[in-house]
């Protein structure tokens, strides 16, 4: 059977009881073989008797496979041989699988590639030298027992795994791969709706009691050292007493207080992300966790935080970073002054993400409801959402108080009175 092998095609083609071929009308050698299962996989055919599994419908496009055909024809015309070629391909390490071809599709594709493929090296040690095809699950079972003895964290251990899931899938539909020598391995048992940290009124008074008077002491500082510049007319330094505020922390806190955005998204954004005019902050799918685009409204806080922090910034700065680091550059850690803080507040057990809890819990515990808290979170789904901002304790009994009639509660208490005057 020929056809032109496209989209069309793969949908409408049906299994029958015997397998069969249809060869593609456009480029000789390419051919979609369907088997009674339903499957369907592209081969390439550069000889006689002579041809190259290509990858399965469905992971591939039929212009991919296209593409795929078109280079063992090439290599085949050339004096190649492209299953000895293929087994070489094979014959990658993990290490080498990174670096030459995970790594550079990361690059070019993920938004933590950086972060990823570093994981995937430090986390693996032992399956670096390791060839793709003798990874095994009992490689990786070794690997979580040792993990564990050594104190990692189930979720931590899990997002390992997944990160090597993912590459390892990378390599199937690159056909490095025949299968995922690890799809039966099974993440750690965790709790799936564990208690999420968030600040009491109490706490979040601390925090920011803390951060009034880290501002205080930069100012003083800064008030100190101008007035020793100035003893000896060295070049002063801006006057942060006529800022409003003396560094980033302070309006980085506060902002994710009021807007529940990532420590990430917080470091990423820009001030065209802004508009202040309508008081609306948006976050690009290209730096979201998610990779959707939301909109958050900033309340009145929020917006005199960022109108606040805008008239600091460099007028050259218009389309720059709301909150560069050293040289302009994407910040990537503040946990000194952080941690600095938390201790300053008495703070224990707070990790900066759980600002965002915070702004989730409060959300929930004064009435708005889960599809606008999700919307504003970015989640995907309503899981995600009852996992990050359930219900504080005290606000679920009142909850249950409901259950009880209140003239159940009055005739209880006429009860009681004439109980006592008998």
């Amino acid at each position: 059977m020929q056809s032109v092998i496209g989209n069309t095609l793969v949908r409408n083609l049906r299994s029958t009881e015997k397998p069969y071929e249809v060869r593609d009308m456009r480029l000789k050698g390419l051919l979609l073989r369907v088997q009674p299962s339903g499957v369907m996989s592209y081969y390439v055919e550069y000889g006689r008797g002579k041809r190259i599994a290509i990858g399965r419908a469905g992971v591939i496009t039929p212009a991919q496979a296209r593409e795929r055909a078109k280079e063992v024809l090439a290599d085949a015309y050339q004096g190649g041989d492209p299953m000895a070629a293929r087994r070489e391909t094979r014959a990658h390490t993990f290490r080498s699988f990174i670096d030459e071809v995970y790594g550079p599709w990361a690059t070019s594709n993920l938004r933590t590639a950086g972060a990823t493929t570093a994981r995937l090296k430090r986390s693996f040690p032992d399956l670096q030298e390791v060839r793709l095809g003798d990874i095994t699950p009992w490689l990786i079972e070794k690997w979580r027992m040792a993990r564990r003895k050594s104190g990692v964290k189930p979720a931590t251990v899990n997002r390992d795994l997944d990160d090597l899931k993912s590459s390892l899938g990378k390599a199937v539909i690159w056909d490095l791969l025949e299968s995922n020598p690890i799809a039966s391995v099974r993440r750690s048992k965790i709790d799936g709706n564990p208690a999420v940290r968030f600040l009491t009124e109490a706490e979040e008074a601390s925090i920011r009691a803390a951060l009034d008077a880290r501002e205080s002491r930069l100012r003083d500082q800064r008030a100190r050292a101008n007035q020793w510049r100035a003893d000896r007319r060295y070049r002063l330094q801006p006057d942060l007493g006529a800022q409003a505020y003396a560094d980033r922390l302070k309006p980085l806190v506060l902002l994710s207080l009021n807007t529940g955005l990532r420590r990430g998204e917080l470091f990423s954004l820009v001030w065209p992300d802004l508009d202040l005019d309508r008081a609306i902050l948006t976050v690009q799918g290209t730096k979201a966790k998610s990779g959707r685009t939301r909109h958050v409204p900033l309340n009145a806080e929020a917006l005199a935080v960022l109108e606040g922090w805008r008239q600091m910034s460099a007028e050259d700065a218009a389309d720059g970073l709301v909150f560069p680091g050293r040289n302009g550059q994407r910040l990537n850690n503040i946990r000194r002054s952080w941690v600095a803080v938390l201790e300053s507040a008495g703070i224990e057990r707070f990790r900066w993400h759980d600002l965002r809890h915070t702004f989730a819990s409060r959300l929930v515990m004064r009435g708005v409801d889960l599809n606008t808290v999700r919307e504003l979170l970015g989640h995907a789904d309503y899981q995600m959402t009852l996992r990050y901002a359930h219900l504080a304790p005290e606000h679920r009994a009142a909850a249950v108080a409901r259950l009880i009639d209140p003239s159940d509660q009055t005739t209880d208490a006429s009860n009681g009175a004439a109980t006592a005057e008998a």
